[in-house]
């Protein structure tokens, strides 16, 4: 095993306990290493993670393209209702927004059309993603956000008004980091915004199956619930402004307000026997009522 590819584990990336407790239905849809939830927080978590880099490679040399593109009607459709909601909540017109995992450019290229009007810069790893960036005339980084916010380039830009990070946390090795980066990113008072799949403690919306591959689990290293994700904000430093429907929506969606992280913001996760018992009801109904082909 060669350093790149080397695995460690993790503690909870929300509270930071060493108490994971494995959700053992997974393992048959993993082929191996279940999902975990935190037995403080009930945060649900890949624990054996290889480095940032080696994530990042894995998404841009196997999954893109091949197994994910955002030039489809679906993904337009949730990129839509980020952009709309980010417009009602904020405004875009003539804001900077820096869109950490930047992909194909399609989110980027609609929050500086009509009728969004935003000034776009993004970061993405993919140097494959970069040409199409340079395509679309975006002003982007190639690499990853832990090498950006080392670099000369985040030093000349400075600080921007929103930051959005889009159908990329759970992609990440470290939740943390990522937001740590994007509150650095960013002046007091300016934005956060963070959009996933609304798939824990809600109604079932898919098989488990289509939920959990049996591909290299650490591409897919967080499971938010809305408790989490905004306990994530939370630690991190950033206020909760705006939490979406996320219930009846197969998106959640939450807007963070950074503070100067002088007073600690509260938060509240899940009960881990609660997250347990969760998927383990939605593989029994997977298996009863949408076995796999």
């Amino acid at each position: 095993m060669t350093a790149a590819t080397a695995y460690r584990a993790f503690r909870c990336d929300l509270c930071g306990a060493d108490r994971p407790v494995p959700i053992e239905v997974t393992r048959q849809y993993t082929k191996g290493e279940p999902l975990y939830t935190c037995g403080e927080c009930g945060f649900v978590y890949v624990r054996h993670r290889r480095s940032a880099q080696a994530i990042a490679d894995s998404w841009s040399d196997d999954l893109y393209g091949s197994r994910y593109t955002a030039r489809i009607p679906a993904i337009k459709a949730r990129q839509t209702y980020v952009a709309d909601t980010l417009d009602v909540e904020l405004g875009l017109k003539d804001k900077r927004v820096c869109d950490i995992g930047g992909g194909e450019g399609r989110f980027c290229d609609m929050l500086r059309s009509p009728p969004y009007g935003a000034s776009v810069f993004a970061i993405e790893p993919s140097a494959a993603n970069g040409r199409l960036l340079d395509d679309l005339g975006i002003e982007h980084f190639v690499g990853t956000a832990e090498a950006y916010h080392g670099s000369e380039d985040r030093r000349r830009r400075g600080v921007f008004d929103i930051a959005t990070v889009v159908w990329t946390l759970e992609n990440t090795q470290d939740a943390r980091a990522i937001l740590d980066i994007a509150w650095d990113l960013l002046p007091v008072g300016g934005h956060l915004a963070i959009a996933t799949g609304s798939r824990i403690l809600v109604p079932f919306k898919k098989p488990l199956y289509l939920y959990i591959d049996d591909g290299v689990a650490d591409t897919h290293c967080f499971r938010v619930s809305a408790n989490t994700l905004c306990g994530l904000l939370a630690v991190t430093g950033f206020e909760t402004a705006f939490l979406n429907r996320y219930l009846d929506s197969d998106i959640l969606m939450a807007i963070g307000r950074k503070t100067d992280r002088s007073t600690p913001i509260p938060w509240t996760g899940d009960r881990p026997e609660a997250v347990v018992d969760f998927f383990d009801r939605w593989h029994e109904e997977t298996r009863r009522h949408y076995p796999p082909d």
